[in-house]
């Protein structure tokens, strides 16, 4: 077995350990977000209140995604992504305190750590991709494409697992316990990726100036706007008035409300991975194909909007189809910024991608809280339809080219 990953290519090997490293934080980052959502709802606390627990998470990543890129290209990604996962053990140790330490502030300083460490993470996964894929191919769009899919989608996958094990941890060994489990596992992935992750992976020859992060590139700063629209317009119900509703208006529990997420979002994984297949079914160059699926999507959401929210069962089969869209729009605006993304300098590109991404996760997160608890469920996905509807507008503004 030893002497068959050795005969594996280089660049293959750096890949699936990247991935692995990717997988292992998702993981922890899934459940990590399902322990304080219904942990803290448990304790008493308002939509509102929770969803400012995630306030520092999603700030911090806006401002990691900007640096992160430029320390990438400086420090190399291998170092970025080490940092992450030292970054998420350390807010994860801060969560072990006594139940009568975990104040809203502390709280948040150990989620403002945690958004930092999810991003340098994923800026770095998504940089590397480009780095390794082999460039003389004569299908390397292709090739980069499954290569991005793949990652991005086997990432939601396991993300939604994440969103499984939190609720199942929280009601098996408590929030304490199951910090202390997904802090040890973290600490093993660390001490692989520190021994066989090659170093100065996707470090520039010159030293970039900080100035450079912001893009000058019309393609990336319209997907970048795109992006925003696009994760607001899942995250204003998905992150806390999803959770809250079920939990309060149809009596679901805690490891049914994380199931349900988790079915959402390993189902929105795999989708992610066939996007390139998917895709393929609809011709077109890259502007029409943004503004085609995210128009799609958008119709979709006033549909949703327009259910009768005490019929759940139909609500959760269309939030399901928003997911399967969702997914396809997410695959295909991955792809799309590795591909315009700088062959040197690519952590930056996306770093600045990313930033809008955090931005709009962001915007999201304190709709839904603030949404839900004045104007419940439906406001929140009429906003997601109307955030989508924009998204398709700004891609009209890509270049028209083939993708």
């Amino acid at each position: 077995m030893q002497e068959h990953v050795k005969a594996l290519p280089f660049e293959v090997r750096q890949y699936m350990l990247i991935t692995g490293n990717y997988w292992a934080f998702t993981i922890t980052d899934g459940a990590l977000r399902m322990l304080v959502v219904m942990h803290f709802h448990q304790l008493g606390y308002s939509p509102l209140a929770i969803a400012m627990l995630f306030l520092f998470y999603e700030a911090f990543g806006v401002v990691t995604n900007l640096v992160g890129g430029w320390l990438g290209a400086r420090l190399g990604l291998n170092r970025t992504m080490n940092v992450g996962l030292g970054l998420q053990i350390i807010a994860l140790i801060m969560l072990m305190v006594p139940a009568g330490l975990l104040t809203v502030a502390w709280v948040m300083a150990a989620q403002a750590l945690s958004g930092i460490a999810k991003d340098l993470n994923k800026m770095s996964a998504k940089s590397a991709v480009k780095v390794l894929v082999p460039k003389e191919s004569a299908n390397a769009n292709s090739s980069l494409y499954r290569w991005v899919a793949m990652l991005t989608g086997s990432k939601n996958a396991l993300k939604g697992l994440g969103f499984f094990v939190g609720g199942l941890l929280l009601t098996l060994i408590g929030f304490r316990g199951a910090v202390v489990v997904m802090a040890v596992m973290l600490g093993v992935v660390l001490l692989l990726s520190l021994w066989r992750l090659r170093a100065d992976l996707g470090r520039q020859k010159v030293k970039p100036r900080f100035s450079e992060v912001f893009s000058k590139s019309r393609a990336i700063n319209v997907l970048s706007a795109a992006r925003f629209c696009l994760f607001a317009s899942r995250d204003v119900w998905f992150v806390v008035a999803l959770p809250v509703f079920l939990y309060d208006q149809h009596g679901w529990t805690h490891w049914t409300v994380g199931g349900l997420l988790a079915i959402w979002v390993i189902g929105y994984g795999g989708v992610q991975t066939q996007a390139p297949k998917l895709t393929r079914l609809i011709k077109g160059d890259a502007r029409a194909l943004t503004a085609g699926w995210a128009a799609a999507l958008a119709v979709l959401a006033i549909v949703l909007a327009m259910l009768p929210l005490a019929q759940v069962g139909w609500l959760v089969v269309g939030l399901l189809a928003f997911g399967v869209l969702f997914a396809i729009n997410s695959s295909w605006h991955s792809y799309l910024i590795v591909h315009y993304a700088r062959a040197d300098g690519v952590s930056m590109d996306v770093g600045f991608y990313y930033m809008a991404n955090a931005m709009g996760r962001l915007v999201g997160t304190l709709l839904s809280g603030w949404l839900y608890m004045a104007f419940g469920l439906s406001a929140c996905l009429w906003v997601a339809a109307a955030l989508v509807a924009s998204s398709a507008v700004m891609a009209l503004a890509l270049p028209r080219q083939p993708a």
